[in-house]
């Protein structure tokens, strides 16, 4: 008798992408999560495996000393740089909201400006709207500590024994896919690996270019806005944009000139980043075509919020990755003439 039940890869491949669209339909937030603990263990994995091939120990003890090394570079600079930076923090605080003031009366003096003020009514800030929208906020400020804290674990056991959870991955495949799903995940997390690496170069040197040319042409704070810059280089397209405006409110008061130098400032570096720096470094790495990245921001950002804008772009490149290897390569490209 002909056997009719299905073959066992193809309710393996069943079971799994059920499981992964009622999770997406349920609760999207913990894959994010789970993503960026992905990234952070790529990140602990490289550099303690460098150290481990470099100095000849073992590979969880190469990224145990690689933390290490991270907190203690941490440590130093916040000891270094903390009086600096919480008296440039607490000065960034006191001069935006009067740049926030002279930027209204700036406005305040066009006929729509007046309207666009009306609209936007100080007083509103102490109903009780204003208050739960506060309360929200605090909660969604410790949501969001408590979501760091548990990408850090994901990415540090992750990092120590990688071999457990692959494993994990292909044990719920047919035996018949697990070489090929094996490949498919190295190549995920090499594309991952280098995103990563060469973001991390592309951020700070944002970082630096920012906060050099900030003060060059005498902008306050410039430390700290180039600090926001480069971390806020994370996010492509969008992240710049918002990285400008504390530097453009601080600028305000000094006149359209200096507004003027300071936006400048941002577009060359933007410029530089955009057109030099990061096609340099992403030089055969990875290369994503910008209208994906922009349409995975919005779609993702839309959806998910500051999250899932953070994690658009290298969503997209995994994405990417394992359509052309799982999807056009062994589908699509083995069509029959």
């Amino acid at each position: 008798m002909q056997d009719r039940t299905l073959p066992r890869r193809t309710v393996s491949l069943a079971v799994l992408a059920a499981a992964l669209i009622l999770l997406i339909l349920v609760a999207p937030d913990v894959l994010l999560v789970f993503f960026a603990g992905i990234l952070f263990a790529v990140f602990f994995g490289g550099g303690g495996g460098w150290i481990a091939r470099k100095t000849g120990m073992p590979r969880p003890l190469g990224i145990g000393v690689f933390i290490l090394l991270i907190l203690a570079v941490l440590g130093g600079a916040m000891a270094g740089f903390a009086p600096a930076m919480a008296k440039q923090f607490d000065q960034l605080t006191q001069e935006i909201p009067s740049a926030f003031e002279s930027l209204r009366e700036r406005v305040e003096q066009y006929s729509w400006g007046e309207r666009v003020t009306e609209a936007i009514d100080p007083s509103g800030l102490m109903s009780s709207e204003s208050g739960l929208a506060a309360a929200s906020a605090v909660t969604g400020t410790f949501g969001a500590l408590g979501n760091f804290v548990i990408m850090l674990f994901i990415g540090i056991y992750g990092a120590l024994n990688p071999g457990l959870y692959r494993s994990g991955v292909l044990a719920l495949l047919a035996p018949s896919l697990r070489p090929r799903a094996d490949e498919a995940m190295d190549k995920a997390g090499n594309t991952l690996r280098s995103w990563l690496s060469a973001q991390l170069m592309a951020m700070t040197a944002v970082g630096v270019l920012t906060g050099l040319g900030l003060w060059l042409i005498g902008i306050p704070l410039a430390f700290i806005l180039g600090l926001i810059a480069g971390l806020l280089a994370f996010i492509p397209n969008i992240g710049p944009v918002l990285a400008a405006v504390p530097g453009v409110l601080l600028a305000l008061p000094d006149g359209m000139n200096t507004v003027l130098m300071v936006v400048g400032v941002y577009v060359a570096v933007q410029a530089l980043e955009s057109y030099v720096l990061t096609p340099l470094i992403q030089q055969e790495k990875v290369s994503l075509p910008p209208a994906l990245i922009i349409t995975a921001q919005l779609l993702l950002g839309v959806l998910f919020g500051i999250l899932g804008l953070a994690m658009a772009t290298p969503l997209a490149a995994v994405g990417m990755t394992l359509i052309t290897a799982l999807y056009v390569d062994d589908y699509l490209e083995r069509e029959r003439a």
